[in-house]
């Protein structure tokens, strides 16, 4: 019976990192996503917006696990890479919006606590007419390029062989 309960969690927790859809509002989030990272330093954020409904606005972030948070935009000045904090950014219907590394990204700013492989980090968008939406991303290894690999982050439970 443990067993069960064991998988049933690990079930749980791989569908707490998948998409996420406010239904009546037609905001989808998909593929949330972080990177190791230190306490008291800054972590990221990265994923993808869909919108299914009116035009909106992701105007706000929280997240329990750092002091602060914010949509950032990275770009290049006379070819050196820097980033600016965005007030809101635009959620047009049908065009998925793609925080991502080097681009637009949420900043996880004086984390409390570090962001340890396998970790989820819940975190809040507010959208202008959606309004909040909550999301858990899963954290993978610091410097990686994309979400982790379920299986590679939660290996599975052993199973007793059959007798």
């Amino acid at each position: 019976m443990r067993r069960l309960a064991a998988v049933a969690l690990l079930i749980g927790t791989w569908l707490a990192a998948g998409p996420v859809c406010a239904e009546q509002t037609g905001i989808h989030v998909e593929s949330p996503w972080s990177r190791a990272a230190l306490q008291g330093h800054t972590g990221a954020v990265y994923l993808t917006v869909t919108n299914t409904g009116p035009a909106d606005r992701l105007t706000g972030i929280v997240s329990p696990v750092a002091e602060r948070a914010e949509v950032h935009e990275s770009f290049q000045d006379h070819g050196v890479m820097k980033m600016r904090p965005v007030a809101s950014l635009p959620v047009a219907p049908g065009q998925p919006i793609r925080l991502t590394p080097g681009g637009y990204h949420i900043m996880l700013m004086d984390l409390k606590k570090p962001l340890n492989p396998g970790d989820h980090v819940p975190v809040t968008l507010t959208f202008e007419k959606a309004g909040p939406v909550q999301v858990e991303a899963i954290v993978a290894k610091a410097g990686a390029s994309g979400p982790p690999d379920h299986a590679g982050t939660h290996p599975p439970p052993a199973v007793p062989a059959a007798k």
